[in-house]
C-alpha cells in the first residue's frame, strides 16, 4: 500500500514550505546567468528531442580563449519526471567562477520514457562532451560531474563499474540530495506516476553496484532534508568507502532539498565551495 501522501518523506513539496519560491529562484537565476555568461544553447548530443546540452564559458577562456580548461557536467533532478536544463543554468555561475567550462545536460522524462533511456542519454552526452569539448577549449581529461536528487542518481551511472565507458573518465563526482536506493520509491507517492518495475529497481539502484576507484566522490545532503535522503546519502558514502573508493560525506547546514540545490549556484556557499573543490581536484586527478 502506498504511504499517506501527507506523510510521504519523498514528497518534497510537503516538507519545503517555500518550494514554489525556490523554483522561481532557479529560473530567475538561470535567466540572469544566460544574460551574463557566454554560452552555446541547445547543442545536440543525439537525435532525440531532449538530447541537447548547454555549454557555458568562463569570461576568460574557452572557445577562442585558453585551451585545456577543466570541464564540469551538471545533471538536474526532478524525480526523473520534471524540470529541464533551462532551469539550472545558474549552476554555471559557480563552475565558471572556478575557471571551468560548465555543461548542463537535458534528458527525456519519465514516465513516457524509461530509466534505461535516461541513463543511456547521460552516458552518451558525457561521451559527446569528452569527444567535442577540446575544440571548445576544454580538457576532456579533467572532467567532473555533479547532480542533484534524481540527477545525483543519474550521475552515479557515469562512474559505475558495471559497464565500460571507453569514451570518457570522470575523475570527480559531487552528489547532492541523491537517491541511491530505488526500492522505497515503489511505496511512495511517485509510484503511480513513475511505475518503477522490480526489474528497474534491481538494475538501476546505485547501491547494488560497485563504482570506479579512480574517481573522487563528495556526497552531500541538506541538513533539513527528510530522513530517507540522510540515510541513503550516508549509506552510499559507506558503500563507496567499503568498495575502496575515496569519498567524503557532509551535511550542508540550514538547507533543505530545494535550497541546497539553489546554493550550488553560489560559489561562496558551503556546497558551492565543495563544487569548486571537486572541479579543482579533477585537474589533479585527470
Amino acid at each position: 500500500m502506498l504511504s499517506d501522501v501527507s506523510k510521504d518523506p519523498f514528497r518534497t513539496r510537503d516538507h519545503v514550505a517555500e518550494f514554489d519560491d525556490v523554483v522561481d529562484a532557479f529560473r530567475a537565476s538561470s535567466r540572469a546567468t544566460r544574460r551574463n555568461l557566454r554560452f552555446e544553447i541547445d547543442v545536440p548530443y543525439g537525435g532525440g528531442p531532449a538530447e541537447k546540452l548547454d555549454i557555458f564559458y568562463p569570461l576568460a577562456g574557452g572557445v577562442r580563449g585558453s585551451a585545456g580548461l577543466p570541464v564540469h557536467i551538471f545533471i538536474h533532478g526532478g524525480y526523473w519526471r520534471m524540470f529541464s536544463k533551462d532551469d539550472f543554468s545558474y549552476i554555471a555561475d559557480t563552475v565558471t567562477a572556478a575557471g571551468a567550462i560548465a555543461v548542463i545536460l537535458d534528458y527525456a522524462l519519465m514516465p513516457k520514457h524509461r530509466m534505461a533511456l535516461l541513463i543511456d542519454q547521460v552516458r552518451r552526452a558525457t561521451g559527446w562532451v569528452a569527444r567535442e569539448i577540446g575544440r571548445r577549449g576544454g580538457n576532456p581529461f579533467s572532467m567532473s560531474v555533479s547532480g542533484h536528487s534524481a540527477g545525483a542518481h543519474l550521475a552515479t551511472w557515469l562512474v559505475d563499474q558495471r559497464d565500460a565507458h571507453p569514451d570518457y573518465r570522470v575523475s570527480g563526482c559531487l552528489l547532492l540530495g541523491g537517491i541511491y536506493d530505488l526500492k522505497p520509491l515503489q511505496q511512495s507517492f511517485l509510484q503511480p506516476d513513475l511505475a518503477l518495475s522490480d526489474s528497474e529497481v534491481s538494475q538501476w539502484t546505485p547501491l547494488a553496484v560497485s563504482h570506479r576507484k579512480d574517481c573522487t566522490y563528495s556526497i552531500h545532503v541538506g541538513e533539513d532534508e527528510t530522513a530517507p535522503f540522510h540515510d541513503q546519502a550516508a549509506h552510499f558514502d559507506r558503500s563507496l568507502i567499503t568498495g575502496g573508493c575515496t569519498s567524503a560525506f557532509a551535511v550542508i547546514p540550514a538547507t533543505n532539498h530545494m535550497t541546497s540545490a539553489l546554493a550550488l549556484g553560489n560559489p561562496f556557499s558551503a556546497i558551492g565551495k565543495s563544487l569548486t573543490s571537486t572541479i579543482h581536484k579533477s585537474q589533479l586527478n585527470g
